[in-house]
C-alpha cells in the first residue's frame, strides 16, 4: 500500500503513522538524538520490502550441481515392463522401501511353509491329542516331533529356512510329503537370501557413491591461456585412492530450432577439451583445472561478456573412470549455467610443495581471481588480434599505476611513522633545572 496525500486526507490509519514514525525519525537524526545509521538501516529495510520484479525467468537445469538429473517421468502406460527387470528395480528403489521388502519376503516365506507343515502335521493325525499318548503298544510316529500347533509349525518354518537347528523339533521317515516340502522350502530359502543379500550389495556398493567424493568448482570461468579464449573449471578427487582411465566430457544443452521450424528442447552438443594426451584421459592424483578452447567448433564461438549473461545455455561436465578398489565404472556429473560462468577470472594454485611432499589446500579449491580478458567473443578475438595486445597493455599499465600507488603509500606511511617517532622522542627530551643554595651558589643538574 502507497502512502501518499490522498490516503493522509483520507485517514488512512497505517499510512499516518507510516510518515508519522518517518518525520519523527528524520527530525531526531537532524537533532543529533539518534545516530543516522539507524536512519539509513531503517531506509535499506523498507525498500527491502518492496517487491522486486526480475528481468528474466529463472531456467531450471538439466543437472543439478549435485549430478542428479532434473527430469520427471510421467503417463508412463507400460508399467509392467519394470517388474520383467526385478533386481534393478529392487536395487533403484529407496533404503525404506528395499529394507521393507528384504523383511517381508522372509516373514511371507516363513508364514507360508509354516502352514504347508501344520497342514502336513494336521492330514497325519498329529495334532489329534490321542496320538501323544498312545494307550495301544504300538507307538505313534509323527512326520514331525513336538509340531501340535500353528505357532510350533511357525518355529519349525524358521528352523528350517535359516538351519538354526535347536534339537527340540526334527523330521522323521514317516511322511515323503514332509521330505518334499523339507526339499522345496531349503530351495525357496536359498533364492531368497541370494536375491535380498545380492541387493542389498549392490545398493551399497553403487558407483554413484564413489562419485560423492569427486568434486567440482561451484564456478566456471572465461580467460585467456597460450593467446585463446578457454572455458575452464577445476575438478578434484578426496580420496586417496585413484580413479583409473578417468575422462572428461563436456556437453552444451540448450532450446534450438531447425530451419525446417522444429523445436528441439534439448539439444545436445558435445565440445572438445584440450588434453595434450592422445587418449583423452586424465591422471587425477590432484585436482586438475580441464580447460575447453573456444574455437570454430565450440558453441561459445559468438558469445561476449555482455551476451553470456542473456543466453540460455547449460554446460554439463562428466567424469567418468574405473574405481580403483572396486573395479566398478564410476560417473561424476555437474552443470553450469551462465549465471555460474566468470568472465576474466582465473583459479588460483593450490597445490605447493612442502618438505619434499605436494600438498593440496582445497580451502582455496573454487577461489577465483580477477585477471585481463578481453571483453569480445572469440570469433572477434580470432578476426582482430589486436584486441588482446591492447587488453594486457591496458593491463600492464594499470598493474604499473597501482604497484606505483601502492610504493607512494608505503612511503608516506614511513614518512608519517619517521615524524611521529621524533615527536616522541622530543616529548621525552627533558629540561635543565638550576638549584639555588642559601649561600647563592648555583648547582644544575638535569633529571
Amino acid at each position: 500500500m502507497r502512502c501518499g496525500a490522498a490516503a493522509v486526507r483520507r485517514e488512512s490509519p497505517r499510512c499516518v503513522r507510516r510518515l508519522a514514525s518517518a518525520h519523527t525519525t528524520d527530525m531526531l537524526a537532524r537533532k543529533s538524538i539518534i545516530p543516522e545509521e539507524y536512519v539509513l538501516a531503517r531506509i535499506a529495510a523498507e525498500n527491502l520490502r518492496k517487491p522486486r520484479i526480475r528481468d528474466r525467468p529463472r531456467k531450471a537445469r538439466f543437472i543439478a550441481k549435485n549430478g542428479a538429473c532434473n527430469l520427471a517421468h510421467k503417463n508412463i502406460r507400460e508399467q509392467g515392463r519394470f517388474l520383467q527387470d526385478i533386481f534393478t528395480t529392487l536395487v533403484d528403489l529407496k533404503w525404506r522401501h528395499t529394507l521393507v521388502i528384504f523383511t517381508m519376503s522372509f516373514l511371507c516365506s516363513w508364514l507360508l511353509f509354516a502352514m504347508m507343515w501344520w497342514l502336513v502335521a494336521f492330514a497325519h493325525g498329529d495334532m489329534d491329542p490321542s496320538t501323544e499318548n498312545p494307550s495301544n503298544s504300538t507307538k505313534w510316529t509323527p512326520c514331525v516331533t513336538c509340531v501340535r500347533s500353528f505357532t510350533s509349525a511357525f518355529l519349525f518354518s524358521i528352523e528350517v529356512q535359516v538351519t538354526i537347528g535347536f534339537g527340540g523339533r526334527m523330521m522323521t521317515e514317516e511322511c515323503p510329503l514332509a521330505i518334499t516340502v523339507l526339499i522345496l522350502q531349503n530351495i525357496v530359502g536359498l533364492i531368497i537370501n541370494a536375491v535380498m543379500l545380492g541387493c542389498i550389495f549392490m545398493k551399497t556398493a553403487q558407483a554413484h557413491r564413489r562419485a560423492e567424493t569427486l568434486i567440482f568448482s561451484r564456478q566456471a570461468v572465461i580467460a585467456v591461456r597460450n593467446g585463446k579464449l578457454c572455458f575452464m573449471f577445476r575438478v578434484g578427487d578426496l580420496r586417496k585412492s585413484m580413479i583409473i582411465s578417468a575422462s572428461v566430457r563436456i556437453q552444451v544443452v540448450r532450446k534450438t530450432t531447425t530451419p525446417e521450424g522444429e523445436v528441439i528442447p534439448i539439444h545436445q552438443v558435445d565440445i572438445p577439451v584440450d588434453n595434450p594426451i592422445e587418449s583423452n584421459n586424465i591422471f587425477l592424483v590432484a585436482p586438475l583445472i580441464i580447460c575447453h578452447v573456444i574455437d570454430k567448433r565450440s558453441p561459445l564461438y559468438d558469445i561476449s561478456a555482455s551476451d553470456l549473461a542473456l543466453q540460455d545455455l547449460e554446460l554439463i561436465v562428466i567424469l567418468e573412470g574405473v574405481v580403483e578398489t572396486t573395479g566398478i565404472t564410476t560417473q561424476a556429473r555437474t552443470s553450469y549455467v551462465a549465471e555460474e560462468i566468470l568472465w576474466g577470472h582465473r583459479f588460483v594454485p593450490i597445490v605447493t610443495e612442502e618438505e619434499g611432499v605436494y600438498a593440496v589446500d582445497y580451502s582455496k579449491f573454487g577461489n577465483t581471481v580477477k585477471v585481463a580478458a578481453p571483453r569480445c567473443s572469440a570469433r572477434e578475438l580470432d578476426e582482430k588480434p589486436s584486441i588482446l595486445i591492447q587488453t594486457l597493455q591496458k593491463s600492464e599499465l594499470s598493474h604499473q599505476n597501482s604497484l606505483r600507488k601502492r610504493n607512494s603509500m608505503r612511503r608516506n606511511n614511513s614518512i608519517r611513522r619517521s615524524n611521529s617517532m621524533r615527536r616522541t622522542n622530543s616529548s621525552l627530551i627533558v629540561p635543565k633545572v638550576q638549584f639555588i643554595t642559601p649561600e647563592g651558589s648555583q648547582s644544575a643538574s638535569e633529571t
